[in-house]
């Protein structure tokens, strides 16, 4: 018996991994049409509870576009990395065929769009067949799904909570079966909470290691695009599919991205882990902190060298560059809409669009510095360590009806980004990591992030896979 066939005496189709399903596919033991037949009565039992899916094209043309697939596997055509898998698209991005509603009012009438964006046709071009478009909130506005157009995004882990944002569709289809592989973007968190939430597995990546299409500014180093799975290994074969050069894309990595296809296990032998318990002085609730104590024995254990960091140096005076580079790119990404219709605008955006049109010249100028020496100090402690870990959220999933964390521990936020800077100071480095299961809490999960070199994605990857193979957190499923 085959590994696939094995494989599928012992797992539901919709809780396959990717690697196996592409496998499957290739080798002919399973069809396209019955992945993406499978993942549709998936998302029909189970997406009316958790609102990850928020468009989807007809049935008819996703089944006949895994028809076609097989019929590429019949006639021994060249196949893509992601060939047959089903995916959807973050609601911020183009399709073609499907309106970007933004999560906004502004766009909630919004037509078709007429062309795919750029990683959308990578993806296409490999072979993923995209069947949708996943929830995220207004213009991917914090760490929580919520908005009047698209409405909450639940936690597959517990209802009654967020399953994390802006890229929280994206996590909870995951987590909750309906898709193997998603997309996802970050500029303060949002592939990173949501893989926290929901027990799943998010990359941001070097900047430019994931083409963008973005207008505006093409060199910014601040929001990327990135991909989600369930696991490291699978996330790997996702970033083989949308990864790589395009001459659109003035940031673009110049590299093939089929390194990532076979992506290794790292250590524990030699390897040394900077830990972090606060990136710096963030607070973090006990409940994180005891998850992360636990994962960090479990690590030690297994022959891993733990080095205590203290990055209160490093990442000090992240957060008020990070701050000034969000609030100007809110308002060159939203002017327009702010000066024809802000009554259509979620006031936390119409205040950072307000607030971004205040920066001057010698603010930029400033925050822009400090990036600079940011990642340059974040670049320097890997001379001593393989990769840094932290916190990924300072909590556990929050309720639901709640629009951001207002205090952890003793500490008050007044602005719904205040609770985020364990991503945010990272963001600021402008270095690769990646969010994975650290444990859980009472139930809910809790992730941890991984900090890897400057384009050193290969090798982070490689130390995730070994986390995820000692911690054993990302085989477990929920009961929804």
């Amino acid at each position: 018996m085959t590994d696939t066939a094995l494989h599928a005496t012992e797992t539901a189709l919709h809780w396959w991994s990717a690697r196996a399903l592409a496998a499957g596919i290739r080798a002919r033991e399973i069809s396209a049409e019955e992945v993406m037949k499978a993942h549709l009565a998936r998302i029909e039992q189970v997406n009316p509870d958790v609102n990850a899916i928020v468009a989807l094209v007809p049935e008819s043309e996703a089944l006949a576009a895994a028809r076609e697939a097989d019929r590429a596997v019949a006639r021994g055509d060249e196949l893509g990395v992601l060939h047959g898998l089903p995916t959807a698209v973050k609601d911020l991005l183009d399709v073609a065929g499907l309106p970007t509603t933004h999560g906004s009012a502004a766009y909630a009438d919004a037509p078709p769009a007429t062309a795919d964006a750029m990683v959308v046709g990578r993806m296409r071009r490999n072979g993923a067949i995209v069947i949708g478009k996943t929830n995220t909130p207004e213009g991917g506005l914090g760490t929580l799904t919520f908005s009047p157009v698209l409405g909450v995004c639940r936690n597959p882990w517990d209802l009654s909570r967020h399953a994390g944002g802006s890229s929280g569709g994206a996590g909870a289809a995951l987590a909750a079966g309906m898709l193997p592989i998603a997309d996802g973007s970050d500029s303060g968190g949002s592939l990173r909470y949501p893989a926290s939430f929901c027990n799943v597995v998010g990359m941001r990546p070097t900047p430019g290691r994931v083409a963008s299409g973005r207008l505006g500014n093409g060199w910014t180093a601040h929001g990327v695009l990135g991909p989600m799975a369930r696991t490291s290994d699978d996330l790997a074969l996702l970033l083989a599919g949308m990864a790589g050069p395009d001459p659109m894309a003035p940031m673009s990595i110049a590299e093939d991205p089929a390194v990532f296809v076979d992506v290794t296990t790292a250590g524990p032998a030699g390897v040394r882990i900077g830990w972090s318990a606060d990136a710096g002085g963030v607070p973090i609730s006990e409940e994180v902190a005891a998850v992360m104590r636990d994962a960090r024995s479990a690590l030690s254990a297994a022959g891993y060298e733990i080095v205590e960091l203290d990055l209160s140096d490093a990442l000090g005076d992240a957060e008020r560059a990070w701050e000034t580079i969000e609030m100007f790119n809110f308002y060159a990404s939203y002017r327009g809409e702010a000066q024809t219709h802000p009554e259509r605008l979620r006031p936390d955006l119409l205040r950072n669009i307000r607030q971004g049109e205040q920066v001057t010249a010698s603010d930029l100028a400033d925050a822009l510095a400090i990036r600079t020496e940011v990642y340059r100090r974040t670049e320097r402690l890997f001379a001593d360590v393989d990769a840094i870990v932290t916190p990924a959220t300072p909590v556990v999933a929050p309720p639901a009806e709640d629009e951001w964390v207002h205090r952890v521990g003793e500490v008050e936020y007044d602005r719904y980004f205040r609770w985020q800077m364990l991503a945010n100071r990272i963001t600021v480095t402008a270095h690769p990591v990646v969010v994975t299961p650290a444990g859980f809490s009472g139930g809910l999960p809790v992730g941890m992030q991984v900090v890897g070199r400057n384009r050193g994605e290969f090798d982070l990857l490689a130390h995730t896979t070994g986390f995820e193979r000692i911690l054993g957190h990302v085989a477990r499923r929920p009961s929804i």
